[in-house]
């Protein structure tokens, strides 16, 4: 039974983290309790298959998190994100799109989806980008009379496109856990100047699957627009011109709601893709386009920006305190031979890299029933990641397929996020059963991506080496 301690430590660690408890105390705490049982059992002369010389490796890696350069672009995205989402870009996107696109069949969807798309290239928050467009454009939606299945789901679905288009915060954790991981599966192998991952070489490996996201749901929403008109129907444009109370007509509102965001867009991606900036310092040019931004409109003041940072700081800490309590129990599940158990299991399971590869897409989509994306980046990838890259996987198409399959852990009852933000702000007449049936559709078409890329990894890796 000891020899299976790393995997009842990973049992433990989930169990608490559903019971509700927080996720960085939840890894350090189960973590340190399992280390004091293994150093108590070695002192009893009871062979625990525990190494407490990992232990002594802890203030180093503590130390490289919080002198990590790749991860100072994590409070720098969430600045730009935060404020964006108080200069109300948002609204006048959300206006632009709807009065270019309303007057279609199925329009008003396809325009939360392509201001969703320019949201998540700008602020990749997606809690944020799901209730702004559960508050502005839900009512409008249901007004105009489109069904609550496909309403609720194309918010929903939409807001998620933050987890993959970059820049992604989640894409930005990925790509430092992935880096160690090959670092990790490398020297394994015996080569002794190992090359990393970078988080620049992921936004660009996640550009193409993310903008094909992005044409899967606008063409089901065109499809079920077309099949069934009576759940996507036309609105009329002046309507919609009166009902939103835009002077200056339809071009100067795309002046006002195109233009400031797609500008901070080619500013952040272009200056990574280009070459000219890393993805940090690119995230720095983010944020301050994204303070001239909240200026031009007004926006910023004092009281304004004390909640900016306040947000910023929160947001930022959690990140630091998972990442070190994540250290925390990576040491503790080595200590106990877990990575040479999980080597041993990947080894001698039928189909190789691929079923080893398929088995563990498949234990990250059911933990994203329970578990947030944070969670499962910070316990399972450090555990499966140096193994399937030691067996040869391609270290961005890996991450790009992993960031995919976490996105749906927002959509996946009971415990996705999205459906909680939506829930929060839609009008008591949306059934909670409405939501949940509105995201299956797009819960699929993830899916479809996912299996997209395994039979074509070049969706992920084309660009990436072209660059």
């Amino acid at each position: 039974m000891l020899e299976f301690m790393p995997l009842v430590l990973f049992l433990v660690i989930c169990l608490v983290l559903m019971a509700g408890y927080p996720v960085a105390l939840s890894l350090a705490g189960t973590a340190l309790a399992f280390a004091g049982l293994g150093l108590g059992l070695e002192a009893l002369g009871i062979d625990a298959h525990f190494d407490g010389g990992y232990l002594g490796a802890f203030p180093n890696r503590l130390y490289g998190i919080m002198t990590n350069q790749t991860l100072l672009a994590v409070p720098l995205f969430v600045l730009m994100g935060v404020l964006l989402e108080k200069s109300k870009v948002a609204e006048h996107l959300l206006d632009a799109m709807a009065l270019l696109f309303g007057s279609l069949r199925g329009g008003l969807g396809i325009s939360v989806t392509l201001v969703g798309m320019l949201l998540a290239a700008s602020t990749g928050i997606v809690g944020a980008t799901v209730v702004t467009m559960g508050l502005m454009s839900l009512p409008t939606m249901l007004k105009r009379g489109y069904s609550m299945p496909l309403a609720t789901g194309t918010i929903c679905a939409t807001g998620t496109l933050g987890q993959i288009i970059p820049p992604s915060i989640a894409l930005v954790l990925l790509g430092d856990v992935l880096s160690s991981a090959y670092q990790q599966a490398q020297l394994s192998m015996g080569i002794f100047s190992p090359k990393t991952v970078s988080v620049g070489d992921l936004f660009m490996g996640a550009l193409v699957p993310g903008l094909a996201l992005v044409v899967l749901y606008i063409a089901y929403v065109s499809v079920v627009a077309w099949l069934r008109p009576q759940s996507a129907p036309p609105a009329d444009r002046k309507e919609l011109m009166d009902e939103l109370g835009h002077e200056g007509g339809l071009g100067l509102l795309l002046l006002k709601g195109l233009v400031p965001p797609i500008v901070l867009i080619v500013a952040v991606l272009g200056s990574i893709l280009g070459g000219f900036a890393t993805p940090t310092e690119a995230a720095g040019v983010g944020a301050f386009g994204a303070m001239i931004l909240a200026l031009a409109y007004r926006r910023l003041n004092i009281q304004t920006l004390k909640e900016v940072l306040r947000s910023t700081t929160h947001v930022t800490t959690m990140v630091f305190m998972i990442l070190i309590g994540a250290a925390l129990f990576s040491l503790v599940f080595r200590a106990y031979g877990g990575e040479e158990l999980v080597t041993d299991l990947f080894e001698d399971m039928p189909g190789g890299v691929v079923g080893a590869t398929l088995i563990v897409m498949l234990v990250i989509f059911l933990l994203g029933f329970i578990l947030d994306f944070i969670e499962i980046t910070f316990v399972v990838v450090p555990i499966v990641g140096p193994i399937l890259l030691a067996m040869g996987v391609d270290p961005v198409w890996l991450g790009i397929m992993i960031a995919i399959n976490l996105q749906t852990s927002f959509l996946t009852p009971p415990f996705g996020f999205a459906l909680f933000y939506l829930r929060g702000v839609a009008p008591d007449s949306v059934p909670t059963s409405a939501i949940y049936k509105g995201v299956i559709p797009f819960i699929g078409l993830q899916l479809c991506m996912l299996l997209a890329l395994a039979w074509f990894p070049e969706l992920a890796t084309w660009l990436p080496d072209q660059f």
